[in-house]
């Protein structure tokens, strides 16, 4: 069993682009999208059917009892984080701005401030020939990286020995990325050849080298600037980071996605994207 996860340090690079046309190429019994802020691998995706949905749960949110506040405004004064208001003469609790630290409770004299759970988003488990798992983070809500951390939990037990798990990871380089690089084999980064591109690249690199996983780069929309392909092909060489490849700015591709099916066996984009997958295959073996 061998799991790989495609990351890039920016939005916008085409990770997902890889990873549907790696779970086609190589058949991928399981999968997962691990950005949970925009998940859109199942746009692309051949199963349809959701199995199971799964609430999740973040962090606890305060709430204050209207009945039995007296409006004294110890709650309001206290919050850190500006979550708690005054309006209509009532103070008020901002579930989006709540971090669930519990100082208001401990301030209130007259305990009318409690704890309740809140939905920050939903699991999703989509089964058929092949498992696919998914999540989707409420607007505004944060915990990403334990929601990640379940949505890999969540396909664990059905990976099978001999199995090559993609996993489509989240943007940049927070917690959510983070959380995606526990536990997997492999690192393929995708680049793109613009200044900010190349920026947020050696961003990304720092930060995955720290969990001493084997990396690969590849530059997806190579054609877009030759120039920067060439600095970021030096830079990988000059690194001793294995280069994988390239692929072309495609209008196929742009059709695959809008048409949410894989790319055609015979176009050009293709395969280039399977010479992708062939070369990071040979670092795995």
């Amino acid at each position: 069993m061998k799991k790989l996860l495609i990351l890039s340090g920016k939005g916008g690079t085409g990770k997902t682009t890889f990873a549907s046309n790696f779970i086609n190429i190589s058949k991928a019994r399981v999968f997962a999208d691990c950005d949970v802020e925009a998940p859109n691998l199942h746009l692309v995706s051949a199963i349809k059917d959701v199995k199971k949905r799964e609430n999740y749960y973040g962090l606890d949110k305060s709430v204050i009892d209207q009945e039995h506040c007296i409006q004294c405004g110890l709650c309001k004064e206290s919050c850190k984080f500006s979550a708690i208001s005054f309006a209509d003469s009532m103070y008020e609790i901002n579930k989006h701005m709540c971090e669930g630290c519990g100082v208001c409770n401990y301030v209130c004299p007259v305990n009318a401030i409690s704890f309740v759970k809140y939905i920050d988003g939903e699991i999703c488990l989509y089964e058929d020939r092949q498992v696919f798992t998914t999540a989707e983070l409420q607007m505004g809500s944060g915990n990403s990286g334990l929601l990640v951390t379940k949505v890999k939990k969540n396909m664990q037990e059905y990976i099978k020995e001999d199995d090559l798990v993609i996993i489509d990871g989240p943007p940049g380089i927070g917690c959510p990325v983070i959380a995606s690089m526990s536990g997997v084999d492999m690192i393929l980064l995708v680049a793109e050849p613009s200044v900010s591109g190349i920026s947020d690249l050696k961003r990304i690199i720092k930060t995955a080298t720290s969990f001493h996983l084997p990396i690969a780069i590849c530059i997806n929309k190579h054609n877009l600037n030759s120039r920067l392909t060439n600095e970021i092909i030096k830079y990988t060489k000059e690194n001793k980071y294995n280069f994988v490849g390239k692929v072309g700015y495609h209008k196929a591709i742009i059709d695959s996605i809008n048409n949410g099916v894989f790319l055609e066996e015979n176009s050009k984009a293709y395969k280039e994207i399977k010479e992708v997958y062939i070369n990071t295959l040979k670092i795995f073996s």
